[in-house]
């Protein structure tokens, strides 16, 4: 429709017509090449149809009756848009508002998790570390239990002839376990060369505050190798 515009007035001043040529046609055609190019055939088609429609009007009453009856259209024409140009700006403005709009919920949404993240994550290291606190409390009763035991229990023993460490290790006094005397061994590094051989007269360190993995691995090392 504007190509056919442009090709009747390109006529009329070819023909001679341009100074019969109605006042308002270009303007009207310059804007509605603009608001086309800003999207108004796709965002308003039925107001960019109506501007059409009056510019067709203009350009059929322009090559019939002159120019003065077809400039009342074309000033129709530019009034239809300037319409569309304030409607094209409104919903450009909303656009943006409602783009704005979007990105403030999703930076709320985006607070609101964090906020949410931050809340379980000091909930979980609060509910650790009252865990953390009960395990050191029952630690520290039972270290307390264990100092007292120790404190009543011999800390070292002075070897006997004939005696080997798995009857050191059972006797009651000592750990009452055939299975503990690594625990002895491993106290007695320093001499205790070889488990098998110890001699009358060594005194040997009895360790009490010993936790159960010390007690499992020595049992362990107790099944792994034969008694001494």
């Amino acid at each position: 429709m504007l190509k056919q515009s442009a090709a009747i007035a390109g006529a009329l001043i070819v023909s001679g017509c341009a100074s019969s040529l109605p006042h308002y046609r270009m303007e009207a055609l310059t804007r509605a090449y603009a608001i086309k190019a800003q999207g108004a055939q796709g965002c308003f088609p039925g107001e960019y149809a109506s501007l059409l429609a009056a510019l067709d009007a203009g350009d059929r009453l322009m090559q019939k009756d002159g120019s003065e009856e077809a400039d009342r259209y074309y000033l129709l024409a530019l009034r239809k848009a300037d319409i569309l140009a304030r409607k094209l700006a409104e919903a450009k403005e909303r656009q943006e508002a409602d783009r704005r709009e979007a990105e403030e919920r999703q930076r709320e949404a985006d607070r609101r998790k964090s906020l949410e993240d931050l809340r379980r994550k000091l909930e979980a290291e609060r509910i650790r570390n009252e865990r953390e606190s009960r395990t050191m409390t029952e630690k520290s009763g039972s270290v307390g239990v264990k100092e007292r035991e120790s404190r009543q229990l011999p800390q070292y023993h002075t070897v006997k002839r004939g005696e080997t460490l798995p009857q050191i290790a059972a006797q009651p006094e000592v750990y009452n376990d055939v299975t503990l005397w690594p625990l002895l061994y491993r106290a007695n590094r320093d001499q205790i060369r070889d488990p098998r051989r110890i001699w009358p007269g060594q005194m040997l360190r009895i360790p009490r505050n010993v936790s159960r993995e010390d007690i499992a691995e020595a049992r362990r090392y107790a099944q792994e190798r034969p008694a001494p």
